[in-house]
């Protein structure tokens, strides 16, 4: 048995989902533990692009057993286009299959239309994110407040359900009325609710005790977050951060599951850097460089096509994320982007105070100026390369270079977006 945490180091969009469905060839179950469909993750399988926002990676798999756990926050008209789309290609999705955590709350149509209240108020109530306008941070904030409806309210009581939705439409009444904005009918979000628990009642189930049941009889777990440690709640770079605890911390608590269980973490960060929406990115490039990475590494969101912020890789930022996620091994996604580039930057350090220091500092960024180091970069194409040794010997150097930077070792290199443009070091699950 072994319950692996796949953590992105970065700002998200480091390539976890591609590696969350490679590695389940190796694991029985895959378990998202938080967050909502704002993140997108991207599998390549052949000449079809396909893209996840609330299945885990590992759905893609007929073998995997997966589980939306009650860290999540689940819009349901999304999760039910995207079962269809996914059973499509490899067949229907059954209880034995798909688990639903009873405890995961659900984003209602009210919460898109007050996640665009917020990003649109102009009498400083509210900090521009630059969210992806899905009903996230609302619908964790109802959370929070504890009026929330949660999926086994979809098939629970109806008084209870009405009962709940009405407490929270009061709660939202006067902010959709300081802006001029139509409450939603609360009896349409009623009929709405009871359909969709009609459609997901079979998957609902007490995820907790479901994977605690796999895990005692020895399925390898893959548990896979979204977004990136530097958007975490609690960790990241506040305010401009998601609504949930997105790095390894997260996990034990969205999935349900005790922190002795896990066997270790798997940290992935991009040969490079980048980022989506507002907020700090000391390490931006906005020039001929950041444009070359974004174009050469397809740097658009997959879930809004927005075109994702650019830069060098960040030393400092990656030793404050491996060593608060307790990082096993390291994954190294979107190598090949940097072929080309003769000399490629990394920031290994903070200018702050008349010292250098070594992480990212996150509550005085604004003081700090990055500490820049060149390595040599390589012109061959790496692409078919899948023998660590027979990379070109800046490339190896390069990753030499990262290992020892962060203390630890690299278990994975990507070096292209398909499955098989990966080389495995080792295998979490073997070695």
């Amino acid at each position: 048995m072994s319950v692996i945490v796949l953590t992105g180091l970065q700002w998200g969009d480091e390539g976890k989902g591609k590696l969350v469905d490679l590695l389940c060839e190796f694991a029985t179950v895959s378990v998202r533990f938080q967050g909502g469909n704002n993140a997108g993750h991207t599998v390549v399988l052949g000449d079809e692009k396909v893209i996840l926002n609330l299945l885990p990676s590992g759905s893609l798999r007929k073998n995997v057993r997966c589980i939306l756990a009650q860290g999540m926050v689940i819009d349901p008209s999304v999760l039910l286009a995207e079962m269809k789309r996914v059973e499509a290609g490899i067949g229907p999705f059954s209880p034995d299959r798909l688990a639903i955590a009873r405890r995961a709350h659900v984003i209602l149509p009210l919460h898109k239309q007050a996640d665009a209240l917020s990003e649109s108020a102009k009498d400083g109530s509210s900090v521009f994110i630059g969210t992806t306008l899905r009903g996230i941070g609302p619908a964790y904030q109802d959370k929070a407040g504890r009026r929330g409806i949660r999926m086994v309210d979809l098939v629970g009581s109806p008084e209870d359900l009405r009962s709940r939705l009405d407490v929270m439409h009061r709660y939202w009444a006067p902010q959709f009325e300081k802006h001029g904005q139509a409450l939603p009918d609360p009896s349409e979000a009623f009929e709405l609710c009871r359909t969709w628990g009609d459609a997901l009642a079979p998957y609902i189930a007490d995820t907790s005790l479901v994977l605690h049941s796999e895990i005692e009889r020895g399925s390898h777990v893959m548990l896979e977050g979204a977004q990136g440690t530097m958007l975490d709640i609690d960790h990241g770079t506040y305010p401009f951060v998601t609504s949930s605890n997105s790095c390894t911390l997260g996990a034990p608590a969205g999935a349900g599951l005790a922190p002795s269980r896990i066997s270790g973490v798997l940290g992935v960060t991009k040969a490079y850097c980048t980022r989506v929406g507002e907020g700090p990115f000391p390490s931006e490039d906005t020039g001929e460089m950041g444009e070359r990475m974004r174009r050469a590494g397809h740097e658009f969101g997959s879930t809004t096509g927005r075109p994702r912020r650019c830069g060098w890789l960040d030393i400092a930022a990656l030793r404050y994320a491996v060593r608060l996620n307790g990082v096993s091994y390291i994954a190294i996604t979107k190598l090949d982007v940097l072929t080309g580039i003769p000399e490629i930057k990394v920031c290994t350090g903070y200018a702050l105070d008349g010292e250098t220091v070594p992480e990212i500092p996150l509550d005085r960024i604004a003081d700090a100026t990055p500490v820049y180091e060149s390595v040599p970069g390589w012109e061959e194409d790496i692409t078919g390369i899948r023998d660590l040794h027979e990379l070109p010997v800046p490339a190896r150097r390069y990753i030499d270079k990262i290992e020892g930077w962060l203390g630890v070792p690299a278990c994975l290199v990507s070096v292209g977006p398909e499955r098989n443009e990966t080389i495995f070091v080792k295998n979490p699950f073997r070695d």
